[in-house]
């Protein structure tokens, strides 16, 4: 029988630390494994924070705006029209109400130049006849024709001097310059009592030398005693709703000087730039939509209602120059109407240097002294300039632009209205007498 061999001395050690070995390897395994996964996640935690805290975080620049108002003013920067030509060009309004036809036709003739372009509108009150006598004779004038820059308003207005209706009716004419202008640079107001003391090249060439955001519009924040007569009563325009020409009528309420705008007031004839009458038909911000409906109800709101708008606005208020353009013969304290001129006035008018006067009787001989002698035009003529002699051509008509200020062919008024307007911009203080 054999026996069992005992086992030798350490034998039992060797065969506890052979099992031992059979599951720490697993275990260093694991240990390892572990360190491994803990290591690289530090390590790609750590990177990552590295890398964000070399990214560069938006800035107020550069951030997406909040607003909408801001996305569209970013907008509106980003489509900034190309640079414009060395001569500017000119929407003008030329309005006129019942037995203004030949007026407004004569004072179209005196103001025209190819490279312009114009709206002109007989209200409501005057009749269908001469609406349509007007826009047959400017369909039929063959420079007219050519240059196809001349628009007549066929749906008329009815427009109330003192009420909203005269601003509703020059939004109206911007809209439309707006739409089918061309791409002008200023916008001017006029009526048919309005004459140019000046040729449209000696304009061009002044305004040539000019900044094209410049907004020239007379205005101030003392209304004195417009607050009590104008601002606090409460009117109603009839010609907001009717087809039959009234005055304006008071309410028996009063009302509160505005505290969500400041009021400013001024002369109702201006001449504004393309971008600020933009902002006044878009009013992306409503301002100008607000201040509309609040000088609805407001006397004599054609004197009031860009003057506030352009105030009220941080990106135009700078942009004024406080004058309106124009030789006006008022009262002392003024009346709603001015004196109308005569002959009597003539060196008036030539001592102001404006580029425009107002008010004249229809036909009165002062106009045939401007013509002859500040103007140089002949009867039912154009004013001579540097693009009549497009007059005896064949040219084929269409969109005119005036290339080179060398291709003006300015006048002695010229001078005249580059001393008005250096004097304007040159005053003391300029920078700081903005909508005061």
């Amino acid at each position: 029988m054999l026996e069992a061999k005992p086992p030798s001395p350490g034998s039992g050690a060797a065969a506890h630390i052979h099992g031992h070995r059979r599951w720490a390897a697993p275990l260093l395994a694991s240990v390892l494994l572990s360190s491994l996964l803990i290591s690289a996640s530090l390590f790609f935690s750590s990177s990552r924070a590295l890398l964000l805290s070399f990214s560069p975080l938006p800035t107020a620049a550069s951030a997406e705006p909040l607003f909408v108002e801001a996305k569209l003013r970013q907008q509106m920067r980003a489509e900034e029209r190309p640079p414009p030509p060395a001569v500017p060009r000119i929407a003008y309004l030329i309005s006129g109400s019942a037995g203004d036809g030949a007026a407004l036709r004569r004072t179209l003739r005196a103001l025209y130049h190819p490279a312009n372009t114009y709206v002109v509108h007989l209200d409501l009150e005057a009749p269908a006849a001469e609406r349509a006598e007007l826009a047959a004779a400017i369909r039929a004038d063959p420079v007219y024709a050519r240059f196809r820059n001349v628009r007549v308003v066929t749906r008329a207005n009815l427009v109330t001097y003192r009420g909203p209706t005269m601003v509703a009716n020059t939004l109206h004419a911007a809209a439309i310059l707006l739409r089918e202008g061309g791409d002008w640079d200023w916008f001017i107001n006029l009526s048919a009592s309005d004459y140019p003391l000046v040729t449209q090249d000696d304009l061009l060439h002044v305004l040539s030398e000019l900044p094209r955001q410049l907004n020239f519009i007379e205005h101030t924040s003392d209304i004195g005693w417009k607050e009590w007569q104008r601002a606090k009563p409460v009117i109603i325009d009839p010609g907001l709703y009717s087809l039959q020409k009234s005055d304006v009528f008071w309410i028996t309420e009063k009302r509160s000087v505005p505290t969500a705008f400041k009021l400013f007031t001024g002369s109702a004839w201006m001449m504004l730039t393309h971008q600020f009458i933009e902002y006044c038909i878009w009013g992306w911000d409503n301002l100008p939509r607000t201040v509309l409906m609040y000088y609805a109800n407001f006397l004599s709101s054609p004197e009031g209602y860009f003057h506030t708008v352009i105030c009220n606005v941080p990106e135009f208020r700078n942009t004024t120059v406080n004058h309106d353009l124009h030789f006006i013969s008022w009262d002392n304290p003024p009346k709603q109407h001015p004196h109308y001129l005569t002959v009597d006035d003539f060196e008036g008018m030539l001592n102001s240097n404006a580029p425009f006067a107002r008010k004249f009787g229809r036909e009165d001989p002062v106009l045939d002294k401007i013509d002859q002698e500040l103007l140089g035009r002949q009867p039912d003529g154009f004013v001579p300039g540097g693009w009549t002699y497009l007059l005896n051509t064949t040219e084929k008509g269409g969109p005119f632009t005036v290339e080179r200020v060398q291709d003006l062919r300015p006048g002695p008024g010229v001078d005249r209205l580059k001393k008005l307007v250096t004097g304007l911009l040159t005053q003391e203080g300029f920078d700081d007498k903005h909508c005061l």
